[in-house]
């Protein structure tokens, strides 16, 4: 249950300095100088929001990676339909409608008096406490959604029958989970480092192979990248993440999927085999070894051979109801170019 909004704010006033995202007063002359120079050092997002979370917390007595996972579905949601869903606050993801914000039936759709809003049944809520329930204010957007899914409560049971309560969607609930697990694990928010799938000093080769024909189990295009390399050669996470799946299957062969916080699955498949420690549920990190080059697939379990060994890479964005696979050669690119600068500068 949250605490008394009044207390909650009260306890933690020391921490509201100024409003996320608020003008600050144009500096004096003689002060023009240092301006300059903090305008130069961009804050980092993900202080900032890290802040804000922490802040939430108090408030609503939510553990802050709760409030980052949802925060964080919200913007994958935002990323992947910008038109319905566009950007409210300067630093939060959360999309909430006008309508949903100021109640079905209030006559006032814009309408910010908490009082009135509260009274139609809408979820817009005064989060910050200067008397506004202020659709395009961060910590007002952020607090309103998370008040209203820890209803239920704030253990994480409670929590996730308020997120199906809200999203009524188990893949909503599973993503938001999944999130708030990886966060738990590495105690951050920054966590988009990404690695080359197999290891640069290993022998290996590849190109964008995106769209090409496929014949086995029927007609279809080739949903992926395939990197040709030794059997037996370590293949490695991408990303942070959380393994989503792990087994067979009869395309793939012996594969493995991991979910990151972009709500993007990296698919791992044709492996001779996987890293025993690694298991459904369990958190990765980038460069971590997860399985093995094979040549596994096409066939009942068990199945090699068929083709010469190698790792297909695929990547797959969600979208709410579904998933669409996009070409990730030119992130593979992106990330072996990154990888080789960065052991060339530790030289």
């Amino acid at each position: 249950m949250t605490i008394p909004l009044t207390a909650a704010l009260t306890a933690a006033s020391l921490l509201f300095i100024q409003p996320l995202g608020s003008a600050a007063a144009s500096p004096a002359p003689i002060q023009r100088k240092e301006a300059v120079k903090a305008q130069a050092a961009a804050p980092n997002p993900f202080d900032q929001r890290r802040e804000l979370y922490d802040k939430l917390s108090i408030v609503t007595q939510v553990p802050w990676h709760w409030i980052a996972a949802v925060d964080q579905y919200e913007r994958t949601m935002s990323k992947v339909k910008p038109k319905a869903r566009p950007m409210l606050g300067s630093t939060v993801g959360v999309f909430i409608e006008q309508e949903q914000w100021a109640g079905i039936l209030n006559p006032d759709v814009e309408d910010s008096a908490p009082v009135s809003i509260r009274w139609f049944n809408g979820m817009g809520r005064d989060g910050d406490g200067n008397g506004q329930a202020d659709r395009k204010n961060d910590f007002d957007l952020l607090y309103s959604l998370v008040n209203r899914i820890s209803s239920y409560g704030s253990t994480d049971e409670d929590f996730s029958i308020g997120l199906w309560e809200y999203y009524q969607s188990s893949r909503s609930v599973q993503r938001i989970q999944q999130f708030s697990r990886i966060y738990s694990a590495f105690g951050q928010l920054d966590l988009f480092e990404h690695a080359f799938p197999v290891p640069l000093g290993a022998n290996y080769s590849y190109r964008d192979t995106w769209g090409a024909g496929r014949g086995w189990g029927g007609r279809r295009s080739h949903e992926g990248t395939d990197i040709f390399a030794a059997h037996g050669v370590p293949v490695r996470s991408t990303c942070y993440g959380i393994v989503e799946i792990k087994g067979w299957n009869p395309f793939g062969g012996w594969r493995i999927g991991i979910r990151d916080l972009n709500n993007h699955y990296h698919y791992y498949a044709h492996l001779s085999g996987f890293d025993k420690a690694i298991g459904v549920g369990d958190v990765v990190k980038p460069g971590q070894v997860v399985g093995w080059v094979g040549s596994s697939g096409y066939g009942k379990p068990g199945t090699q051979g068929k083709f010469p060994p190698h790792l297909h890479y695929g990547v797959y964005s969600d979208r709410g109801m579904i998933e669409w696979a996009f070409d990730p050669y030119p992130m593979l690119r992106k990330w072996e170019q990154t990888e080789r600068a960065k052991k060339r500068s530790k030289k």
